[in-house]
């Protein structure tokens, strides 16, 4: 079982998306609900109809404060259910919101929320961004300003379904491209308009090299090609694209040059946890880095109502995260 607490008992948290902004830690999460709707493939029974927003300034260790919720489906027009991972950013003043949900139509688009404040709340777009698809945006602002929304999930997510430039609801028991000579599918990028409603350009994939071979991840690869939960951070001068492996329940990482990588395969960051899905973000708050990640112990382990947990992470001399302490032993 993991030997760390979870941050919030009250409400039932996954996928926390961390940032800090104006010297305080937020983490902007999921919410999960209960529901009677029984496990399966398509995420049916990750419900989720809302998001709140938490703030630690204490960090880690301290008190936090839960501002309520400040976004919900019936604020949005576009949405038919399942508002799944969120993100949020920064810039120039105003603070956004991106969340994954289904349309009235059933497929997964991302919508974007603004808001004047970090605690929200968010007034939504009342269209989801144009071109997008999938779920799990997560926002990286670099240093020169230029924002870039990172995207994409198989499975319930539908990004098998994108492969052809359309939605294609055929390919959704594809659940990816399989055998050893078949690349992985992948994340997707695209830099977001100086408003940071829009995309910017084409979406664009992001590949993950193997070190050896210096070539593409295969999709028979499950133990390091990505499946859902990208996310980047930043650290000496290198981007970290980061992700889970989905059915091997593993948090993976890879290194690139640019946001768009290629990256090349690093390691892994997080063993399997209790539950069946990982889902995490990495933050630099008071000179130490984090992990935020989830898990299913507040529930007893059902797989739909997990709770967010933190632990620090650090780099050894060639750039390669570990754990600051040792993960305990786990349980699917």
């Amino acid at each position: 079982m993991s030997d760390k607490k979870p941050l919030v008992t009250h409400v039932y948290t996954a996928d926390p998306s961390a940032h800090v902004f104006n010297s305080t830690l937020y983490v902007y999460p999921s919410h999960d609900i209960p529901t009677d709707i029984q496990d399966n493939d398509n995420g049916d029974q990750y419900a989720m109809e809302d998001y709140h927003v938490f703030s630690l300034p204490e960090g880690i260790a301290g008190p936090v404060t839960d501002h309520g919720v400040v976004l919900k489906s019936q604020d949005v027009p576009w949405v038919g259910k399942q508002m799944w991972a969120p993100d949020a950013a920064e810039k120039d003043g105003k603070f956004f919101l991106y969340f994954p949900a289904r349309d009235k139509e059933g497929v997964m688009r991302i919508g974007v929320a603004e808001g004047a404040s970090p605690e929200g709340p968010f007034t939504p777009d009342a269209e989801p961004i144009k071109g997008s698809y999938s779920i799990d945006p997560a926002c990286f602002v670099d240093e020169d300003g230029a924002a870039y929304l990172y995207f994409g999930g198989i499975w319930g997510g539908q990004l098998q379904c994108w492969t052809k430039g359309h939605f294609a609801k055929e390919d959704y028991e594809n659940m990816e491209a399989s055998g050893d000579d078949k690349p992985a599918l992948n994340a997707r990028i695209a830099r977001l308009t100086d408003d940071m409603h829009q995309f910017a350009e084409e979406v664009k994939e992001v590949v993950i090299l193997d070190p050896e071979t210096k070539e593409p991840l295969k999709a028979s690869d499950h133990d390091r090609r990505f499946f859902e939960a990208a996310w980047v951070h930043k650290y000496d001068g290198k981007y970290y694209f980061s992700y889970s492996t989905g059915d091997t329940h593993f948090l993976c990482y890879a290194i690139g040059e640019t946001p768009y990588g290629p990256f090349t395969y690093g390691g892994r960051i997080l063993e399997p946890v209790v539950g069946w899905t990982t889902h995490h973000s990495i933050v630099q708050h008071k000179e130490k880095w984090y992990l935020f990640y989830h898990d299913a112990t507040l529930s007893g382990g059902k797989n739909h109502l997990r709770c967010v947990k933190a632990r620090e992470i650090k780099y050894d001399a060639e750039g390669k995260i570990y754990l600051a302490e040792p993960q305990g032993p786990s349980v699917q």
